[in-house]
């Protein structure tokens, strides 16, 4: 080994001894602040001041900034929040974004910027609460537009868009929806593919926005574009939203089978997105199968199927079993023991059409053996009001499904019954049928026809009759003789007369 090796191994010794000794002073600061952290968060819950004090110092501990102040500054800012001093929290949130930029990983600085932001959101149950949770959602788009980071640029707007829907200020969420769109798209105006998730979820937040103020044009609009999407990845959540929305708006149309479609779509996104909307959505999807009058059970599907024995939709699958065995008592004696399930404002919309088909069949089948009844008696049976009643025997009668008349001074209802009619109808039918076959018979088979092949005699053909001559209505047997006008002879036939009658066919 040369000189120059020897001095150059000993230069490197020299250095990584030099370098060991520090990381030893580091590592022992390292552990001063990671003790001052932990002991701080064991007096979160019995003295909240202290803790908020301790998190607090913790960067001053630090020689720069690094993980442990910006942890520190985390945990002080959601105290401050929930003891409700929210001056010191927006104050304290500003200096944690200036961590973001070199002190912590991108990964990691948008992880803990979004669960802030969550935790501000679902601690927000004030007005203060809601001024101090949009100053944190401004200084945060500040931020990351200054440093460039558009993906988080995206994601906070996007919150900022779903608070403003919660709180249904669509003048904001219009605004915010506008500048979303714009973001996702080229300089030529047409939809960046890369930026296809963000995009969906801004479709989701603005049908949603559609959905809850009913406006169906530009709803409708706006779900065939998303369905087109195809560039992107998106949370099958984000796709449970839209399909449910689109359900909604199909159930709206009265169209009940398309509404099907989506409802069970959307169950299934957010089953797999462990969402319990799906709860909800499922509960649709029965009220769905009961209006299509459907004999098929929806929880025979092997995505349903888990959830048949579930106590959440026990009602309602117990309703769509009573609606399917056209059980009225049975259906109104559970409506009457769940009204948990009109608590949603889209089922209390859309049961009443359920409940009135089930009680039109339920008339129909009371009504079938009489000739005449009353309200009151149909009412009782029923347990529904009279008023109910003459409404449902009014359409029945309009419909054309019961011919009566309600005489309303005594609240009777007089069946039209002519036993005879029916008899009289088919009896009709059966003779038009039987002339339409004996026309048939006599103008196309071939014992009428003449057959150029055959024999002529006198110009008439042997085998048939001139149609010339032909008269039907006097074709009559005479014992051994033929038809009138005609004669046998061993010879063959003889024409008696220049006319042959032929009666008796019709």
């Amino acid at each position: 080994m040369s000189d120059d090796d020897d001095f150059m191994q000993d230069s490197d010794q020299e250095q990584y001894d030099f370098e060991y000794e520090d990381d030893d002073e580091q590592e022992t600061g390292d552990v001063d602040v990671e003790n001052k952290y932990y002991n701080a968060k064991q007096m979160k819950a019995d003295n909240p001041e202290e803790a908020i004090t301790e998190f607090l110092g913790l960067p001053a501990l630090e020689q720069e900034k690094g993980d442990w102040g910006f942890k520190g500054m985390k945990q002080a800012i959601k105290l401050e929040f929930k003891l409700g001093q929210y001056d010191k929290a927006v104050e304290h949130y500003r200096e944690l974004l200036t961590y973001v930029k070199s002190a912590v990983t991108r990964n990691y600085s948008e992880k803990s910027i979004n669960n802030m932001l969550d935790f501000i959101e679902k601690g927000s149950d004030d007005q203060r609460a809601y001024k101090c949770m949009e100053q944190f959602y401004s200084q945060t788009l500040d931020s990351f537009q200054s440093t460039n980071n558009e993906r988080l640029w995206l994601k906070t707007n996007i919150k900022l868009a779903r608070l403003w829907l919660d709180r249904k200020e669509y003048t904001h969420l219009v605004r915010k929806v506008r500048e979303l769109h714009k973001a996702c798209q080229k300089d030529d105006g047409t939809d960046d593919p890369s930026k296809g998730t963000y995009s969906l979820e801004v479709y989701a937040l603005e049908i949603q926005m559609y959905a809850d103020t009913r406006n169906n044009k530009r709803l409708k609009a706006l779900y065939q574009r998303a369905l087109k999407v195809r560039s992107a990845v998106p949370h099958p959540k984000i796709m449970g939203i839209i399909r449910e929305s689109g359900g909604k708006m199909h159930m709206s149309e009265e169209n009940w089978k398309e509404a099907q479609i989506d409802f069970f779509e959307s169950f299934r996104n957010y089953d797999e997105a462990g969402s319990l909307q799906r709860i909800q959505v499922l509960k649709y999807l029965v009220l769905t199968t009961m209006l299509m009058g459907s004999d098929i059970n929806p929880f025979d599907s092997q995505e349903t199927k888990p959830y048949k024995n579930d106590p959440r939709i026990s009602a309602m699958t117990d309703l769509v079993d009573a609606y399917q065995r056209n059980d009225i008592h049975r259906y109104e004696s559970i409506l009457q023991n769940n009204k948990d399930v009109l608590e949603d404002p889209f089922i209390a919309e859309n049961i009443d059409e359920v409940t009135r088909s089930m009680r039109t069949k339920a008339v129909l089948k009371l009504i079938a053996p009489y000739t005449r009844f009353t309200l009151a008696f149909i009412a009782k049976q029923l347990k529904i009001s009279e008023t109910e009643v003459q409404d449902i025997v009014g359409f029945l009668i309009v419909d054309k499904k019961l011919k009566g008349k309600i005489d309303q001074s005594n609240g009777s209802v007089e069946v039209e019954s002519n036993p005879d009619a029916d008899r009289n109808q088919a009896m009709q039918e059966w003779t038009s049928a039987i002339r339409s076959l004996w026309k048939t018979v006599l103008n196309e088979a071939e014992g009428f026809k003449a057959d150029d092949s055959s024999v002529m005699l006198g110009g008439t053909a042997a085998s048939g009759f001139p149609s010339s001559h032909m008269d039907f209505e006097g074709l009559k047997h005479n014992g051994g003789r033929g038809p009138n006008g005609w004669s046998k002879s061993r010879g063959g036939q003889k024409r008696s007369s220049g006319r042959a009658q032929v009666g008796g066919l019709k």
